[in-house]
């Protein structure tokens, strides 16, 4: 889930995760150095790329707040596995859980079990740590029209579904869509060819 920019305050479930003021759309190719504020007027990180977070890092330290100079600059960047994640970071990990979740479904779910993962989905879509992902996603599965609603029959359904649901987001990043015909080759069984054996 990656954030669209929101045009006014989502309700959301915790109060730290209202934006100060709304944040006007930008263009594709400057979404990429956008900053995602909490209510308090601070960069929310989950929500913001690490290019931009990087940015953000280098205009305060070029804000001269001291005279006193650093002796030590380290050679090469240290490496960034240990560092909180960014809003990409957080993504690809979410849509792996997500599809893998898909893929270990039942081919028929009961009624127990499809009331289970719809208030997963529902608790889901309120505490993603990115707010803005977060409003995205259950506002695109409330659509009017009920055309976006979980399909949790069984697996199948909820597969394509899930894959219907990531290619929204990618159609909104400018990604490339997935074909839904092959996601259970991507996400449960492994592709045709062999190369996951």
């Amino acid at each position: 889930m990656t954030p669209p920019n929101p045009q006014t305050n989502p309700p959301t479930l915790f109060p730290h995760q209202q934006p100060p003021t709304p944040i006007p759309e930008e263009p594709k190719d400057k979404q990429k150095n956008t900053l995602i504020l909490d209510k308090d007027g601070k960069p929310c990180r989950l929500c913001t790329s690490a290019a931009s977070w990087r940015n953000l890092t280098k205009q305060a330290k070029a804000t001269p707040a001291t005279t006193k100079s650093t002796a030590a600059v380290p050679s090469s960047p240290p490496s960034q596995d240990d560092c909180p994640p960014d809003v990409e970071v957080l993504g690809r990990s979410t849509w792996t859980f997500l599809h893998s979740l898909t893929a270990s479904y039942p081919v028929t779910a009961s009624r127990e079990q499809q009331g289970e993962m719809r208030t997963f989905l529902n608790i889901f879509s309120r505490l993603y740590p990115c707010w803005v992902c977060a409003d995205d996603f259950r506002n695109w599965m409330a659509e009017p029209s009920g055309r976006n609603e979980p399909r949790l029959a069984g697996r199948a359904d909820f597969g394509t579904w899930m894959c219907e649901a990531h290619n929204e987001v990618n159609r909104k990043l400018g990604k490339k869509e997935f074909d839904c015909r092959f996601w259970e080759e991507r996400w449960r069984t492994g592709w045709k060819d062999g190369r996951c054996d």
